[in-house]
């Protein structure tokens, strides 16, 4: 079963702004250029409740869709990815116990569930005793049988750019573009 909004690959690009976490999500081209606009993310920042909205454009008079929270202060917090009409497609956490060491996520979706963890066991311990701005954080989701399910991997540019690639047809474009931008938030990259 595909997705009703299946997109392969695509850029998650963070923006400067002084008062929100702004991201520009764009589609991946077959050659690794970047393509159209697939939307806009934005989350005010020292929110009691983490949510962020994405947005059609740049004008932002268009929600179409967003992560909550399912509660405003939880270790384990879990986030609901709603739609435009606010109908939830898809559910990640962050796993507290496992992310000690190393940070893990959970994530479901129709027909799907899958666990992400940091792909290099080094980096995520020099995460945490060093700020290094420049560290690789890559992270890699597969279902339970191991099967990948979509990967974020992020590139050293001054700002911080995600490359996001998602071979399981069955998770749709913007549960992939929540989580990605979700990882950064959240870690407070």
């Amino acid at each position: 079963m595909t997705a009703e909004m299946y997109l392969p690959s695509f850029y998650v690009k963070q923006k400067l702004a002084m008062t929100t976490n702004r991201y520009e999500l764009v589609a991946a081209e077959p050659g690794g250029g970047e393509g159209r606009l697939m939307g806009l993310a934005q989350q005010k920042r020292l929110a009691f409740k983490e949510e962020v909205t994405f947005y059609a454009d740049e004008s932002k008079a268009r929600p179409v869709f967003s992560f909550k929270a399912r509660k405003r202060v939880d270790l384990n917090a879990g986030y609901d990815v709603l739609d435009e009409a606010q109908r939830q497609i898809g559910f990640f956490r962050k796993d507290f116990g496992a992310s000690l060491l190393r940070s893990t996520f959970h994530v479901e979706g129709p027909g799907y569930t899958g666990t992400g963890q940091e792909r290099s066991q080094l980096t995520a311990l020099l995460r945490r005793v060093a700020d290094i701005p420049f560290l690789s954080i890559h992270f890699d989701f597969t279902t339970p049988d191991g099967a990948p399910l979509m990967s974020v991997e992020r590139q050293f540019k001054l700002r911080d750019r995600y490359t996001v690639t998602v071979p399981d047809e069955r998770v749709d474009f913007r549960v992939a573009a929540a989580i990605a931008v979700g990882l950064d938030a959240l870690m407070q990259r």
